[in-house]
């Protein structure tokens, strides 16, 4: 596999085989005599950019994942069934802790996790202006390694040429101009409601004001009871910005943020649960079960009230943007991120867990918190000419993490402390990269371009930790520092309509936190280290071809993604319903990714996707433990699995078809995904496999003619809409795991998440 893996880029690197996907475009805005150049992805077709309408067309309080959900190779999943509390997503088979993130360049992934938990600033959506899905490594940028794919988000201020440079045009509807024209304004409001008690409110405002400075300012609530019993959702988010945007000059302050209280659903259910086979209820959730015993000896079920994730959120960001000349120019910001809050259990435990010297079982109600900061900076200089664009950059970012545990309730004789901590870690990481990138337009003539990409970065990372691990109690003192070089590169020409790219890139990655936490035994005594987790090396190739026509447009990307040391998912789970992962040396994912569009008529349009893939990992070896039966759990030996192996949670198949209908205001639009089984863990197992399954929304909209039945130009903008999920009722689940055991009948221990059938939610949308 390496062998093969160097041939081919010494074949890419003699042919100087260049990188197309970021930069090699610019996109001018004009305000009044500013200039500000920003980076805005090239036509290939590994990439999926939306802009503000188009992001914010389905919302009816999902997450993000959900809104995204046409991406070609992306998996949404979710704990509650709905999407509203926490959600998460894949992309080509890679999980969410490998895709890179980023908000107006500033990382989002947590330094730790490496996750981003979209329930933390939920309905952030309505306050993008843009975001660009880059499959694959991408090019260089801040924070985490882009391992599967990166998403870059803009909220940069909405104003943008609209019949002139200086009209300026709202999120949600053109500015309405004073009659002195020196300040404009548009206020949007936003509600829907539906099933399982879920409404989303949202009010936002955007001003243009006197002396070239203006505000944006958005505020959202979002609540659901959840489709499973108990995950309910009580979610609010915020943003604000306010600029000043001088000829030269843009000075851009940010903040943002949200809280979430949320009923957890990570503990899954059976599969006869999940797919409603024998009249189920999908709806079942064991979170908080416990039983209790009545007087006369009688027992019952009963759920602990308070089950319960608590976590808020606050960012900051100051941009500062300069243009010193018509070539040069440079940006600066400076972030800062607060995060707090705990997650309550009620759980039959041993003692031992709870770190009390016993042995026995017992009910106890016990947090897990968790107090964190993170701060930095983001610098980038450009310099822009007619053969050659030129960029210079880095970050500097630096995390503290605090995490303990305490122990308030114990259904036992033994008496223990208020609020009994039973143990405390703290995490300090720091990341900083620097990084070089230049396209030269070898060829730039009306018709036909050839342009040729490099790019060089160089990240370091130095993590470190010390108090005890809440996975068993022990001691974990840990202090690790990568030094990595990624380079890319690539080619793309361009000739009336047909687009063709290739590129060649390698990206390095750090574990996380839980990847040492769940893997790493300390021995105090000789100060040893077994399990420590090795770092992720990518080499991924990628060659696509793209042919536009002003009715219709059809593209292929191929790609080949070959591992070292890649951290898979093994499909168990850690006491928070975070997957547990190993690396497994050699593995590749390889794929075909086909996109086609076509304006059937002025009013009916129809794109899809179809991405064909394989998933593996070469000379796998994982020892499974036997035992004879689910009712009584003896242990009668091991098996084992040798060879070559499907990853898990690795579709062969997706696909997405998008119909729109868009005439005299009205507009319906069917969205169809389809993904094909998926297996738990990576033993391809039948027994331990989520099923293929298929849904369909609709979402309906109606533009009322306001500005025809009021004869004013002013008229407010109302739009009516209904969001109609899963419209054909589909009984499926889109994630699950599986314990690393097998009973002698060949069944598997594995859970579910049951995703909720059809379900219904109208609303309006009002701009004045």
């Amino acid at each position: 596999m390496k062998k093969f893996s160097f041939l081919v880029s010494a074949i890419l690197a003699v042919s100087v085989v260049a990188f197309a996907n970021t930069d090699t475009l610019t996109f001018v805005r004009e305000l009044d005599e500013v200039v500000v150049n920003a980076p805005v992805a090239q036509v290939t077709n590994n990439h999926t950019t939306l802009n503000n309408e188009q992001l914010n067309q389905s919302n009816a309080g999902q997450n993000l994942p959900f809104l995204l959900a046409s991406t070609p190779a992306l998996v949404a999943t979710s704990d509650d069934g709905l999407g509203i509390g926490y959600t998460y997503f894949r992309i080509r088979g890679t999980d969410h802790t490998r895709i890179n993130m980023t908000l107006n360049d500033v990382p989002l992934n947590d330094s730790e996790s490496q996750t981003v938990f979209w329930v933390n600033m939920t309905d952030m959506a309505s306050s993008m202006s843009s975001l660009n899905v880059q499959r694959g490594v991408g090019t260089s940028t801040n924070g985490s390694a882009s391992f599967g794919a990166s998403i870059n988000m803009s909220t940069a201020s909405p104003l943008a040429q609209a019949g002139s440079p200086k009209t300026p045009v709202a999120f949600g509807g053109a500015l309405r101009l004073s009659p002195d024209s020196l300040i404009a304004s548009s206020v949007g409001i936003s509600f829907n409601g539906g099933m399982y008690n879920t409404f989303r409110e949202m009010v936002s405002a955007h001003i243009a004001l006197p002396k070239q400075w203006q505000a944006n300012a958005r505020f959202s609530k979002v609540n659901s009871d959840g489709f499973l019993y108990r995950t309910t959702s009580d979610l609010y988010s915020y943003y604000g910005d306010l600029g000043w945007y001088g000829n030269k000059t843009e000075v851009v302050g940010r903040f943002f943020g949200g809280s979430e209280k949320t009923g957890m659903g990570w503990d899954g259910v059976d599969y006869n649960t999940a797919y409603g086979i024998d009249g189920a209820d999908r709806r079942y959730n064991p979170a908080g079960e416990y039983t209790t015993t009545a007087a006369d000896g009688s027992d019952s079920t009963a759920y602990y009230p308070n089950q319960t994730d608590n976590y808020a959120q606050q960012h900051a960001q100051l941009a500062i943007n300069h243009r010193f000349t018509s070539q040069w120019s440079l940006s600066a910001t400076a972030h800062y991120t607060h995060g707090a809050g705990y997650y309550e259990q009620y759980k039959r435990k041993k003692l031992s867990y709870w770190g009390l010297p016993y042995s026995h079982k017992a009910y106890g109600m016990y947090r897990k918190q968790l107090d964190n900061h993170f701060f930095g900076g983001v610098l980038a200089a450009k310099y822009i000419s007619e053969p050659v664009d030129l960029q210079f950059g880095g970050a500097a970012n630096y995390y503290l993490g605090d995490h303990f545990g305490t122990l308030h309730y114990l259904e036992d004789s033994l008496i223990i402390p208020i609020n009994y901590e039973y143990y405390r870690n703290n995490a300090r990481k720091t990341d900083a990269n620097i990084y070089a990138k230049a396209n030269w337009r070898i060829i730039n003539c009306a018709q036909e371009k050839l342009s040729l990409y490099a790019d060089l970065q160089y990240r370091y990372v130095r993590y470190e930790r010390n108090g005890m691990n809440d996975e068993d109690m022990t001691d974990l003192p840990l202090q690790v520092d990568f030094h990595f070089f990624n380079p890319k590169a690539g080619l793309t020409y361009q000739n009336r309509g047909h687009l063709l790219a290739a590129s060649f890139a390698i990206a390095n990655r750090e574990p996380s936190r839980n990847n040492y936490k769940e893997n790493v035994v300390y021995d105090a005594a000789t100060g040893e280290y077994t399990g420590l987790p090795h770092a992720e090396r990518l080499y991924d190739y990628e060659l696509g071809y793209t042919y536009s026509h002003p009715r219709f447009a059809v593209g292929a990307n191929l790609y080949f993604m070959d591992y070292d040391n890649q951290l898979v998912l093994t499909g168990e789970y850690n006491d928070v319903g975070a997957y547990k992962t190993k690396n497994v040396k050699d593995s590749y994912r390889m794929g075909a990714e086909i996109t086609a569009g076509v304006k059937i008529t002025d009013w009916l349009r129809w794109d899809a996707n179809l991405v064909a893939s394989r998933n593996k990992i070469l000379n796998y070896h994982q020892y499974i433990d036997l035992y004879d039966d689910q009712d009584n759990w003896n242990w009668v030996g091991q098996d084992s699995v040798v060879g070559t192996t499907t990853i898990a949670f690795s579709p062969t198949l997706t696909a997405s078809s998008l119909f729109t209908f868009d005439v005299a205001g009205f507009t319906a639009t069917v969205q169809t995904n389809v993904v094909s089984k998926q297996y738990l863990d990576n033993t391809e197992d039948e027994n331990a496999m989520l099923r293929a399954y298929s849904t369909t929304n609709l979402n309906l909209q109606y533009q009322l003619p306001m500005q025809q039945w009021c004869k004013k130009d002013n008229a407010p903008d109302i739009r009516l809409l209904c969001q109609i999920n899963n419209i054909f009722n589909a009984k499926y689940a889109n994630n699950g795991g599986a314990e690393a055991s097998r009973f002698m009948d060949g069944s598997r221990c594995c859970w579910y998440y049951a995703q909720a059938g059809i379900n219904v939610h109208a609303g309006f949308t009002v701009t004045f």
